[in-house]
C-alpha cells in the first residue's frame, strides 16, 4: 500500500500502533507512509514496525500535492511542483503522483503542473481507494500510460481498516532502484472504499482543531 496516513497528519487519527496492526492483518509486506506534510509518522512507524516501512511524503504545493518515497528529510510545503521534485530527486527519492485526475478532492496536482515536471515523475497512483468516481482512476491509468510511466496504487487510508484497500502486488525489493523496477513489473489490485470514509478525516482534522484551540493543562 503506496499511500497511508498515521496520527501525524492533521487529517487523521489513527496510532502508529494501528497502522501496523492492521497491515499485518490485510497481510501487507510493506508500506508507504505519506504523511501531509511530514515525515515524522513515517520515522516513527519504521522504527517500531516489523514490516518493510518506505519513508514518504505526500507535500503539498503551491499548485496541488506530490508525494516523496524514500525521503530522508523532510520537505516543506508551499513550494513551486518543480522545487519539491527536485528537493525529492536531490535525496535520491523517487516522485509519485498522487490521485492525479481526482475531480472532487482540492489537492489533486493541477494538470498544467504536471506536464511541466512530467519528465521527472517516476509513478503515476492509477488506483487510489478514496477516489469517489472510478472514472477517475481509469484516467489515471490512461494518464500513466500516455506516458509511458508505471502505477502504483494506495488506499490513502486516513483510518485503519482503510489501510490494503488498494495495494501493489510486486516483487522484493531492496531499495529506491529496485523499487521502482518492481513497480513496472507489479499488478494493481484493490477497490475503492466508501465514501462515507471521507467522514472520518473530516472529523479527525476538525477534532484536532479544536485541541489545538483548548488551553493547554497546568
Amino acid at each position: 500500500d503506496l499511500h497511508v496516513h498515521t496520527e501525524s497528519s492533521a487529517d487523521c487519527l489513527t496510532p502508529y500502533g494501528e497502522v501496523i496492526r492492521w497491515a499485518q492483518r490485510r497481510q501487507l509486506d510493506a508500506l508507504a507512509i505519506t504523511d501531509h506534510n511530514t515525515i515524522e509518522g513515517a520515522l516513527v512507524v519504521s522504527a517500531m514496525s516489523p514490516l518493510r516501512i518506505i519513508v514518504g511524503e505526500e507535500v503539498r504545493t503551491t499548485r496541488g500535492e506530490i508525494i516523496g518515497l524514500f525521503l530522508r528529510e523532510e520537505i516543506p510545503a508551499l513550494l513551486s511542483p518543480a522545487e519539491t521534485v527536485r528537493v525529492i530527486r536531490r535525496q535520491g527519492g523517487l516522485v509519485y503522483i498522487p490521485h492525479p485526475m481526482d475531480r472532487v478532492g482540492r489537492c489533486a496536482l493541477q494538470l498544467g503542473a504536471l506536464k511541466e515536471i512530467i519528465k521527472e515523475v517516476h509513478i503515476i497512483e492509477t488506483l487510489n481507494a478514496r477516489v469517489i468516481f472510478p472514472l477517475d482512476n481509469r484516467r489515471a491509468e490512461e494518464l500513466a500510460r500516455s506516458y509511458g510511466l508505471p502505477g502504483g496504487a494506495g488506499s490513502d487510508a486516513h483510518q485503519g481498516f482503510e489501510i490494503g484497500r488498494a495495494y501493489l502486488e510486486m516483487p522484493a525489493f531492496t531499495d529506491a532502484g529496485s523499487f521502482l523496477e518492481s513497480v513496472r513489473r507489479g499488478k494493481v489490485r484493490g477497490r475503492l472504499s466508501s465514501p462515507l470514509v471521507h467522514v472520518g478525516s473530516t472529523y479527525a482534522k476538525f477534532a484536532k482543531g479544536l485541541m489545538a484551540l483548548a488551553p493547554s493543562a497546568k
